[in-house]
This record gives structure tokens, sequence and C-alpha cells, in this order.
């Protein structure tokens, strides 16, 4: 017998079982960990850019607009919807795909407010600092990757809220020109030209993209093989000459290429655009200043190696702000995605601490740019309220009217009509706040454009039409066909802050 406590032993028997050696369990696939791993890295990730866009962006939504460029596509938007043919009877120097997205955003939430268009900015910030994260991860690893992806959104809102808080054309356009970098580093050719077209469709200076994506296809191994630059090039291509046989060849290269050439110079304003341009550099020096320290410490030692690609796509982004002597600030987003992988690159070079206290400042000085948004004063948008309110009163919602300035919002805020296909003064006299009045009058208009105004005027009439020039060089006793207009057919009934009314002198 067994000793006491002991289990008696089993009977075995013929039908009795016997356990077999312990196995271990098969390690997972080499492809399901790398699905493992992948998963790790983006879910919290994108969690975290996604938290960080939100909040850097919320005081795009405590205003209905940030600049004229908003109000701008918001009344474009609605002539598209109302039957209107971009670049026909609703024009701008700029390609389509923003109008359209304005348009469809309209269509399916309504186009009384704006905060669709401002969520869908959240949404791209999120996708180009997601696209630079891959492209930074397959170079550098994990942590680069976070570190790319996270300094992405905090110099997102590194200039003047006006500029960084708006849903216009860099902030749609910076995912793009993220993703032609990334497809050309993985030599996905054919996608990468399809990012570089649709960079190009949403504003002309994303095309510059192609500098880098071309100067990564020529150090490729396989540069020699012509079917990579048939896709990439046919790619590009394809997109850009699909919209213009959509719109006509010739309508679409003079609105977005070929009818600017006045407003592009900057003759006899030389100074005025060196100063804005050094404005603009300063303020984004400022929000990335631990950034361009770490970057300018690891060129000194020489830690950038492999980012020549990045300096070239850094250069032809500078020369994209450059283009037009504008110098508006939000032509310098732009800049920002070559300079975050630029930062990155310094950054894995740096101790992990020395790295980490130089994104946490970069997040310090975006929470001042941030709390700038909260606190800036929108004066020009109160002017409009009260220019708008003023039109609603003294007109019916079927009646056109003529806003002659360069507030194209008032339009949209008074939910009127344009009586023209020229939402703004600049069209018509080439005036444009990064000029200061130069080269300004009927002269220096866009060619073609006076007799079509006034053809537009004689087809509809304007109710009301609004001198909200306020002493601008473009004010009417400035612009003798204008002028000459008013005279004939309307006299002066009330002033608003500053923007004359006037009525028709028949009554009707």
């Amino acid at each position: 017998m067994p000793p006491s406590g002991e289990p008696s032993p089993r009977t075995l028997t013929a039908d009795t079982t016997l356990p077999g050696p312990r196995r271990r369990s098969a390690p997972p696939a080499a492809g399901t960990q790398r699905a493992q791993r992948t998963q790790r890295f983006w879910a919290p990730l994108l969690a975290v850019l996604t938290l960080l866009a939100a909040l850097t962006r919320l005081p795009s939504f405590t205003t209905a607009l940030w600049n004229p460029d908003e109000g701008f596509l918001a009344t474009q938007a609605r002539q598209l919807a109302a039957g209107g043919a971009l670049y026909e009877t609703v024009v701008d120097r700029k390609p389509p795909l923003l109008p359209w997205l304005y348009q469809a955003a309209f269509a399916v939430f309504g186009d009384a407010s704006l905060w669709p268009l401002k969520a869908l900015a959240v949404v791209a910030t999120v996708a180009t600092a997601a696209l630079l994260a891959s492209t930074a991860r397959r170079r550098w690893g994990d942590r680069a990757g976070w570190t790319a992806g996270v300094v992405s959104v905090l110099l997102s809102v590194g200039l003047n809220p006006e500029d960084t808080q708006a849903a216009t054309f860099e902030v749609f356009m910076l995912p793009w020109t993220a993703a032609a970098v990334m497809y050309a580093d993985r030599r996905l050719w054919g996608r990468a030209g399809l990012a570089v077209a649709a960079a190009l469709l949403t504003k002309q200076t994303g095309g510059v993209v192609l500098l880098p994506v071309l100067f990564l296809l020529l150090r490729d191994a396989d540069r020699s093989r012509a079917g990579a630059w048939l896709r990439l090039l046919a790619a590009t291509a394809l997109p850009v000459g699909a919209a213009a046989v959509h719109f006509g060849p010739g309508r679409f290269a003079y609105w977005t290429f070929a009818g600017s050439g006045e407003y592009a110079s900057a003759e006899g304003a030389e100074l005025l655009a060196a100063g804005r341009a050094a404005g603009g550099t300063a303020l984004l020096l400022l929000a990335a200043a631990p950034l361009v320290a770490a970057l300018t410490h690891a060129a000194y030692r020489r830690g950038l190696a492999g980012t020549a690609d990045l300096w070239v796509w850094l250069g032809a982004s500078a020369v994209a702000v450059t283009v037009g002597f504008q110098f508006f600030g939000h032509y310098f987003l732009q800049l920002l995605p070559p300079l975050t992988l630029l930062a990155t690159a310094a950054l894995r070079t740096a101790a992990p601490r020395r790295a980490a206290v130089a994104v946490a400042l970069t997040g310090v000085l975006t929470a001042g740019f941030v709390a700038w948004g909260f606190t800036a004063e929108r004066a020009e948008l109160e002017h409009a309220r009260r220019v708008a309110a003023e039109l609603r009163q003294r007109t019916a919602p079927d009646e056109p009217v003529l806003v002659w300035g360069m507030h194209p919002e008032d339009y949209w805020l008074a939910d009127r009509r344009p009586a023209t296909r020229y939402l703004t003064a600049g069209f018509l006299t080439n005036f444009s706040g990064g000029r200061g009045g130069v080269r300004t009058g009927e002269q220096y208009a866009m060619p073609g454009s006076w007799p079509r105004f006034l053809r537009d005027l004689r087809e509809h009439p304007p109710a009301v039409v609004v001198d909200d020039s306020r002493g601008a060089p473009y004010r009417p006793a400035r612009i003798p066909r204008l002028d000459a207009y008013l005279t004939a057919h309307y006299r002066p009934v009330a002033t608003v802050d500053g923007a004359v009314f006037h009525v028709r002198r028949d009554g009707r």
C-alpha cells in the first residue's frame, strides 16, 4: 500500500492513454510578428497624433473665418453648388482640388459653417505627421518615427494663427508632398507620381516635391530602368493632363499658371517683400528653435549622413515659398515636412535625454502659439460681419451684390450671390496685401478681366454695391471705369464701418 496521504497510482488498462511529451508552442510566423510590431507602433502613435492635432488646432474652431482664403473658398463652393463653372463663372488663381473639397463638404454638411473643413484640416495634419513618421521609421527606426510624427504636429502651428489655423491650401497640400517622398523612398514610383500630381492640383507650388522624388530616382540603383521613369512621369502628368482637358487646356493653364504675371512681380516692393520674408522666417525659427539648434549641432558634427534628398526637398520648398515674392505666412508651411525629417535625423544622433528635452521645449513653444490663437484679435472678421449684416438687411436672398474689396467672406457671411466672377478687386487692379499698393490699377489687371467684369455687371446688375476699399490704392476714385459705372448707375446711401453702400439710381 502507498504511504498514508499519497494518492494511489492509476491502474493502467489497455484503454489507458499515456500523456505524450510536452510540446512547446510554435513561435508566431515572421509575418505575424511584423504585423504585431506594426500594430504596437501605429496604434498608440496615431492616437497621440490625433490628440495633439486636435489640441493644437482647437483655436481653429473658435472663429468662423481665419483669413480671406477661407471666405474665398466658401463663396466659391456656394457658386459651384449653384451651377457655376470653375475658371469660367467662378474664378481663382488656384488648382481645383480644394474648391471641390469645400463643395463636397458643403453638400454633405451644409454651407452655413466651416467646421467640417476645420475637422478635415485636423485629419490632414494627422495624415502629414503619420506619413513623415512612416518615412522616418523606415530609415531610422521606431523612436525616429515617433519623433517625426510628434514634431510634425507641433510645428504645424508655429506661425501666425491666421496662417496656421485656417483650413486652406497648404494644410491640404502637405499630406500629398509627404506621401510623394514616402513612396519614392520605397521605390513606388507610380504612387509617388500620383502624390506629386495631387499636391500640384491642390496648390501649384506643391509640384516642387517632384525634385526630391527625382533625386531619389536618380540615386536608385535601378534608375536606368525605363519603367521606373515611365511610371513616375506618367503618374504625375496624367492627372494634371486630365484636369486640363476637363477645363480646357488654355483656360486651365491661364488660371493656374500663366495669368498672374503682374501679381507675381515684386517690382517696386522689394523692401516690403524682404521684410515679409524676414518676418515669416523669424516666426518659423522661433517655433523650431530647439530643433534648429539640434540640426545645426548635428550638421557641425557631420551627423546627417544619408539626408541629401531631404536637403533637396527643403531647398525646393524654399524656392516654392519665394515664388511670386509675396511671402504670406502660410507659404512657409511648405517648409515643415522636410524640416521635420531633418530635425528627426539630427535628434537620433543625440542622447535620448537631450532629444527628449528638445522635443519638450518645442512643445512649450507650440503651447505659446496655440495660446496666441485663442487670444488673436479678428478685427477684419468683425468688420465683415457688420458689412454682411447690412447687406442682408438691404437685399433679398436672390439679389446679386458687388463687394469692391479684398474680403470675399462678405458674400458668404451675408449669404448673397456675387454679381461677378471676380470675388476680389485684386483680379481687376493687381492689388495684393503683400505689395502695399505698388503696381495697382486697371492697367495691371489680369488680361481680359475688365471686359468680362463689365459684362457680368450688365447681365447681373447688383442690387447693392459696397465700396469696401476704405481708402486703399484700389478705391473707385483711382479706378476710372468702376468710378464711371458707379456714377452712372448708383448713389451712396450709407456707410458702415468705413464701407460705403450704393443702391441703384432707378430704385430697382
